[in-house]
């Protein structure tokens, strides 16, 4: 008998992880949905949005434009307290079935402490984005909800259609899959991992914060945008010291745009910098992974689990 209640007690203990919490995926979106496009950060015109919103109702979709769209407080729309209320107004209206940020920038940082996501946790719906909507990414990924790294709404009009397509099958629930050319900087090897990630200066900034990425046994995407060489070889080496890159399954680099050198060059670039940096790890690394400062910025599930396959062929990037 006592060998029996042994037996079943280690049977019970090995099938722990099974109940571990996995990440909440929101529902898929259909037809009659209602999607909120709302400015978390910089400001934005009513008018630039009149893309965005034609291609949502195209998809049948209905469309709320947040409070926040047109505000103004110099560089930001409207207040952080402003932004904020939009923000949670949207999270909490059970009608909304996904959030659009209009815009990056910068200012999403200044509002995230203002937000209650109890009801959201109960409910998720998708927020989408990119850049500066990497605080949200990162902060609902720790609460195990995933989201869309995608195109924000003002970038309709300048999208690559197979970047406007990814971004379709992720809100209505098709699978997506990339196939993608050989680099000269990857890394052979395959993993499977929960992906988080995003823009690496916003990912540098909410370092130590409640919004820090977890990064055990992940798999990483980093872009970024504008910045002089040598601050993403310090924001490299401040992942690296941090231990980060010990800790991940795997890298996927997008985007490195529009990259600023000083009067001294720094004597290499920016995917340069990132292979010297990451070469040492024994784990699957993908560059130019068409995702970020670009017109052909593809979707990905940030909190979903994606299979990073990079072969002397090429990569293969799917999300399970």
């Amino acid at each position: 008998m006592l060998r029996t209640i042994i037996t079943a007690c280690l049977l019970f203990i090995s099938a722990l992880p099974l109940f571990a919490q996995t990440v909440k995926m929101p529902p898929y979106l259909q037809k009659g949905d209602t999607v909120a496009i709302v400015a978390t950060a910089r400001k934005v015109a009513g008018e630039s949005l009149d893309p965005a919103v034609a291609l949502l109702k195209g998809w049948g979709l209905h469309v709320v434009l947040g409070k926040t769209i047109g505000k103004e407080d110099h560089q930001l729309a409207g207040a952080d307290w402003q932004r904020a209320t939009d923000f949670q107004e949207m999270m909490d209206n059970p009608s909304i079935k996904a959030i659009w940020c209009a815009k990056g920038g910068y200012g999403t940082v200044r509002m995230i402490d203002r937000l209650n996501f109890t009801k959201f946790k109960q409910h998720p719906k998708w927020i989408i984005g990119f850049s500066d909507a990497t605080v949200l990414h990162s902060h609902l990924n720790n609460l195990d909800i995933a989201t869309i790294h995608g195109i924000v709404a003002i970038s309709v009009a300048r999208a690559t259609p197979e970047a406007i397509d990814s971004f379709k099958k992720a809100l209505f629930g098709d699978k997506i899959s990339y196939n993608l050319p050989a680099h000269a900087y990857n890394k052979e090897g395959k993993a499977t991992g929960e992906l988080i990630g995003g823009n690496l200066s916003v990912l540098y900034s909410i370092m130590g914060s409640a919004s820090e990425a977890d990064y055990k046994n992940k798999i990483i995407f980093i872009e970024d945008l504008d910045e002089y060489l040598y601050h993403i070889d310090r924001m490299m080496f401040n992942l690296k010291r941090n231990g980060y890159f010990k800790e991940v399954k795997g890298i996927i680099i997008g985007g490195m745009t529009k990259m600023k050198d000083n009067d001294v060059p720094w004597g290499h670039d920016a995917l340069q910098i990132v292979q010297d940096i990451t070469k040492e790890y024994n784990i699957p690394i993908c560059f130019n992974f068409p995702a970020g400062h670009i017109q052909d910025n593809r979707a990905l599930i940030m909190g979903g689990q994606v299979t990073l396959d990079v072969t002397a062929e090429g990569t293969k990037i799917s999300f399970n």
